[in-house]
């Protein structure tokens, strides 16, 4: 019998596959063990962060049934649950915490349908921290508001769908935003996004204030009677109103949270298919020809030729159109200002306040040779002696003091001009100047000692991982070195408001100048001579990213 007279026989049929949700559960965990693996730093910090969230979640939900019978209770959970609920929706777009395990974007070239996809992408968000965290303030409320046998049916229902709808949120914000995120123009919302923090957080304490002067919780039910209604906080409403005999709203209210999940997972799916199928143009080049830049005017010509001028230039570039950097000095002039300015609106501050503006502002100093990333090899191929490397970090420590010191001096103003004490502004300007001065000294040693790599991918992401210990021994050893340095102008500044010889205060001004351009020269000094002795250790650092 020949080959073409053998019978035909069906193909087996294919094994069933394994389902996609399984696969991406799979991923996350071994990506999460994988990096754990890398080092024991890595270990360290994720042991830790994982105990300190179990301790506060389980304050949360004690004081949280320790509510429970209290006649505050419901506008307690309902607000506690709104707010967590908006943090789902705009944390992971400041603060997206390296969770690259889960960015569509890398699924791109993969055939995966949109249905399955965004299953498997829901439950294995619920691996995390922030999920685990989340799971105990909801079961927490719940556990505050439900009784008798409606609230507790009500409860088992609004916890997997409160989280669900966090996820949902989350996810469908950020798909829909990731490209703009990843973009050069899109990342700069990055400075929109922390200047809406850096108010948000003090507006936040402002209110809390104002909370605790006005009469605790009972000011707030207008407000949780609003919340009540949205997608966020409903689902737990519904408990409080099941467990009250309100059926009805309870009914509602849950399903006011059904039809935002349903919503959302419409909305994400629409984001997904669109963004694994639609082209890309946020790179492309923009049309018509491109501008040459020659001659030297505004700024450049004002500076003297030579190495200061071009290095001022640069970094002044860095702060106009590097989002990072830019991000970095708005969101410092933002917190710089609204912290002093509140206090003092609010009646409870002081003048001294205002140098919150330079501490913030000196932090700019720290990490020089980061901000450049892995373009620091051609600033390293100039630096061939201390001298070099002393005339780089003076230009850049010109760059900041061409930025801090009128910010400084406005901040101050207005500041005793709120308040209405004229006569200690003196002090508080003295006290600014050494304390830029000191941070300036410290900022330029701990970027030769201590640099670290600012990655390019991310939006917010501001460190390489492996590194971030690094950037805390730089920034916090550093700024507690600073406050150590400009102990001879602090101990002068209380000893005259103690003694009462605020007459006297004015001789801070000349004596804070001159002492922290002293201790910002010498800082400088002794930072040129480790930037010259560790160029190619600098230069590897700083380049991982």
């Amino acid at each position: 019998m020949s080959v073409l007279d053998a019978p035909v026989t069906s193909a087996a049929p294919a094994a069933p596959t394994t389902g996609l949700t399984p696969i991406f559960v799979s991923l996350k965990l071994t990506l999460l063990r994988n990096g754990l693996r890398q080092s024991s730093g890595r270990r360290a910090v994720f042991v830790v962060s994982l105990v300190f969230t179990l301790l506060l979640a389980a304050a949360q939900v004690l004081g949280l049934v320790l509510l429970r019978g209290n006649e505050h209770a419901g506008t307690a959970v309902v607000l506690l649950t709104g707010v967590v609920a908006l943090g789902w929706a705009v944390l992971p777009l400041f603060f997206p915490s390296g969770d690259d395990t889960l960015d569509p974007t890398r699924l791109v070239m993969l055939p995966l349908r949109p249905e399955p996809l965004i299953r498997a992408l829901l439950v294995s968000s619920m691996i995390g921290i922030g999920p685990l965290f989340t799971l105990c303030l909801v079961v927490g409320s719940v556990l505050a508001l439900a009784h008798g046998a409606a609230g507790i049916v009500f409860a088992v229902l609004a916890v997997p769908l409160t989280m669900l709808l966090c996820v949902a949120l989350s996810r469908a914000v950020t798909t829909a935003n990731v490209r703009l995120l990843n973009s050069r123009k899109g990342r700069d919302l990055a400075v929109l996004s922390g200047l809406v923090i850096a108010v948000g957080i003090q507006f936040v304490n402002f209110g809390a204030q104002r909370l605790g002067q006005a009469g605790g919780l009972s000011t707030l039910g207008p407000a949780a009677d609003a919340v009540r209604w949205l997608p966020g906080a409903s689902a737990v409403a519904s408990v409080d109103a099941a467990s009250d005999g309100s059926y009805g709203v309870a009914v509602a209210q849950l399903l006011i949270t059904v039809a935002a999940l349903v919503a959302l997972m419409w909305m994400w799916q629409r984001s997904l298919v669109r963004l694994m199928t639609a082209p890309d143009g946020s790179t492309l080049a923009a049309a018509g020809p491109a501008r040459e830049e020659s001659g030297r005017g505004g700024l450049s010509a004002l500076l003297p030729e030579g190495r200061t001028a071009t290095v001022m230039q640069r970094n002044l570039r860095y702060v106009a159109r590097d989002p990072k950097t830019k991000a970095a000095w708005v969101t410092a002039l933002a917190v710089g200002a609204i912290v002093p300015l509140l206090n003092a609106v609010q009646g409870t501050g002081s003048v001294y306040f205002a140098c919150f503006a330079a501490g913030m502002l000196g932090m700019q100093m720290y990490n020089q040779f980061g901000q450049d990333t892995s373009a620091f090899w051609m600033v390293a191929l100039t630096i061939s002696s201390p001298r070099d490397a002393y005339v780089e970090l003076r230009a850049r420590a010109f760059v900041l003091l061409l930025l801090t010191l009128p910010f400084t001096l406005i901040v101050c103003a207005v500041t005793a001009a709120v308040i209405g004490d004229w006569q200690a502004l003196p002090g508080a300007l003295g006290l600014s100047f050494a304390l830029l001065g000191s941070m300036m000294a410290t900022g330029a040693v701990a970027s030769a000692l201590y640099p670290y790599s600012i990655p390019q991918e991310g939006a917010f992401k501001n460190v390489v991982p492996g590194q971030g210990g690094l950037a805390w021994i730089s920034i916090l050893g550093g700024t507690l070195a600073a406050a150590l340095l400009a102990a001879p102008v602090i101990v002068p500044t209380i000893w005259m408001h103690v003694t009462d010889h605020h007459d006297a205060l004015w001789l801070l001004v000349p004596g804070g100048l001159a002492y922290g351009a002293l201790v910002g020269w010498a800082g400088l000094r002794i930072a040129a001579r480790r930037t010259a002795a560790r160029l190619p250790e600098i230069l590897t650092a700083v380049s991982k990213g």
